[in-house]
């Protein structure tokens, strides 16, 4: 597993994906496995292991096939046994999802972050990524790891130079640029850590998001959702296909985008409008005082 990590995750795969191959080496397969001997590692051993993730599919499967590619390389590459025992090991079944937030719950998603805001406990660079997970609808990887020097406020617009399709430029509403010019810039991440040194830790992030959760009583929501919120607002927009689809950067489009000339004034208009709509609702009206 180390080889693994040093020989071809350190050199051939994006800095996103090693870091999070390395997450799975260290967290979800060396404390099971790691033990064992390569040439005693049986595939019943792999089946049991995997089966420990019934309650997350998701994460097992992926799990599943860091190791599995690992286990491949010790076989072709480096000859170190004849079998990949993970080979045939069936992943959980894995089912689309179309939830989104309505209005209404971003209502009580933006009246949860401002009571948590008032929390001195709260971790302020989980708080500013959930936010900004809502008015942009870019991927959860893609904002912990934002630096400010990839944000172009006059331009209106972030540079993701390792988003998972490739880099590319995200353009924000103008609910989005004025929440990143109201932040402060003691580090070089836009969601940093306490001590500002490197950005958030997703253990932290995650814990804030399940007090969000609880306090806005949602029901099978995850951080994933904002972006399927954004895709969905735009398309009630009016917005075609293909300005969809390259709002939220999926590989098909970016691949388009190589042979079609297109400007970002339609998709900067297009995540304007989402961004405002999502901003709104999450913006609870004053109170009256008598």
């Amino acid at each position: 597993l180390d080889r693994y990590l040093k020989e071809h995750v350190s050199v051939h795969n994006k800095p996103s994906t090693a870091k999070e191959a390395r997450r799975h080496v260290e967290t979800n397969i060396k404390p099971q496995l790691g033990r064992l001997r390569l040439t005693d590692l049986k595939r019943s051993d792999v089946k049991q292991w995997h089966s420990g993730f019934a309650k997350q599919p998701y994460e097992g499967n992926h799990a599943l096939s860091y190791f599995r590619k690992a286990l491949n390389l010790a076989v072709k590459e480096w000859e170190l046994i004849d079998v990949n025992p993970a080979a045939v090991i069936k992943k959980f079944p894995e089912y689309a999802r179309d939830r989104y937030f309505s209005e209404e719950e971003l209502m009580r998603i933006g009246r949860a972050l401002n009571e948590l805001e008032a929390h001195p406990t709260t971790h302020p660079g989980a708080l500013i990524a959930i936010r900004l997970l809502a008015l942009t609808g870019v991927r959860l990887s893609e904002v912990l790891n934002l630096e400010w020097r990839h944000v172009l406020l006059p331009s209106a617009a972030i540079e993701l130079p390792d988003a998972k399709a490739g880099a590319r430029v995200v353009p924000l509403g103008a609910a989005a640029v004025a929440y990143l010019a109201s932040l402060s810039r003691g580090s070089d991440y836009v969601c940093p850590a306490r001590t500002e040194e490197g950005p958030v830790p997703l253990k932290s992030f995650r814990r804030l998001w399940k007090k969000v959760v609880d306090l806005a009583a949602l029901e099978n929501a995850r951080p994933h959702d904002f972006r399927h919120t954004a895709g969905t607002y735009a398309a009630q927009a009016g917005q075609n296909a293909f300005v969809v689809r390259d709002l939220l950067g999926h590989k098909t489009m970016a691949m388009t985008g190589r042979y079609v000339s297109k400007s970002i004034t339609p998709l900067r208009a297009a995540a304007d409008e989402v961004s405002a709509r999502i901003a709104g609702a999450m913006m609870e009206p004053p109170s009256k005082v008598d």
